[in-house]
């Protein structure tokens, strides 16, 4: 049986991207849209601005990769994209034009919960990550740290209790004046800076459950910034040091607790940071595991992700019908205990 084609549709925050991946890891086309400029005056993201973006170039995304890619929307076997967890206008946008897509095609609708798309990406580009891995799931909305057991099999060991990394770092680059994105502006803020120059706290390090806290971080950023003590790049080194220092040590409790894993894998965003993959590819090694990170490119949201996920489920039998919701909150775990403040994040 020839391996499926699959189209894949990311629309959960402020990048639009449509891409055409075959169930052999093929990756046949991929086009991207971010919204950079039209956020930067607000040092975040808006939502009505990235849902009405999401409007205006989605279709064109969708010709570009279907022309790029040499095949035509009949010859594709599924339509997959983004069902949630995101802004709800945004995941709106993408997951109708699916609906819309499958429908007229004819073709099945495959629902994605982005998170899997993260979980999955990893087993894209390396064919020999197995289950199961640990997961750590870091990125402007989650931080989470999972067990994959398989495609849909998931048990968190670990979430936020609060902000996730991703949105400190954009926090912390806002306070700092070095504007948006965060996470590139504070690691290049932060190569010239010293990372023991400024003392900030590591919240819930040493802490017996997996969990993460990086409000009161965000906070001691501001103090320290506000005390015209410390210079941007030491203030900017000494967060990502902190937020280092927190993953490491919550993941390697987590380690202790998921039982025998194949590999420690690290997604989404904030896994774009160099200093975040050096830390925990040193950890993976003193458990002599394999460390396993997707490119570059690959941990902020795109298509590619969500074509993958989508293929990854269809080719284990799920399609979804063409009434399935949009969902502002979808955890991966739904039976994961419930922790103070994660109800928004987890």
């Amino acid at each position: 049986m020839p391996y499926p084609l699959i189209l894949g549709i990311e629309s959960s925050c402020d990048e639009t991207a449509v891409a055409i991946v075959r169930g052999d890891r093929t990756i046949l086309s991929h086009r991207l849209a971010g919204q950079e400029a039209a956020h930067a005056p607000y040092g975040g993201v808006v939502p009505e601005i990235a849902a009405r973006a999401h409007v205006e170039i989605l279709p064109a995304l969708v010709e570009g990769a279907l022309a790029d890619a040499g095949v035509t929307l009949h010859q594709v076997d599924a339509i997959a994209a983004t069902a949630g967890p995101g802004l709800i206008g945004g995941v709106m946008v993408g997951l109708v034009t699916a609906k819309a897509l499958a429908l007229a095609a004819g073709k099945p609708l495959v629902a994605v919960n982005h998170l899997e798309g993260h979980a999955l990406s990893p087993r894209l580009t390396d064919p020999d990550l197995a289950f199961p891995y640990l997961l750590l799931l870091v990125s402007g909305g989650h931080c989470q740290l999972l067990r994959v057991d398989g495609v849909g099999t998931y048990r968190r060991l670990g979430t936020t209790i609060d902000d996730a990394a991703g949105e400190a770092f954009d926090k912390t680059a806002k306070v700092l004046g070095l504007g948006y994105p965060g996470g590139p502006r504070v690691e290049a803020a932060a190569a010239q800076g010293d990372p023991r120059a400024v003392p900030l706290p590591r919240p819930l390090t040493g802490t017996p459950d997996p969990h993460f806290s990086f409000a009161g971080l965000k906070s001691a950023v501001l103090r320290a910034h506000e005390s015209g003590r410390y210079s941007v790049p030491d203030i900017a080194a000494s967060f990502s040091q902190a937020v280092i220092d927190c993953l490491v040590d919550r993941t390697r409790l987590a380690l202790a607790l998921a039982g025998p894993v194949e590999a420690l894998v690290v997604a989404g965003g904030v896994a774009a940071n160099r200093g975040v993959r050096g830390a925990l590819e040193a950890l993976a090694t003193t458990h002599g595991l394999r460390f396993v990170a997707p490119p570059l490119w690959l941990c902020t949201d795109n298509g590619a992700m969500i074509a993958w996920a989508g293929a990854e489920r269809f080719m284990a039998g799920h399609s979804d019908p063409l009434d399935v919701a949009a969902r502002p909150r979808w955890p991966l775990d739904p039976n994961a205990e419930k922790v103070r403040g994660a109800g928004v994040k987890a």
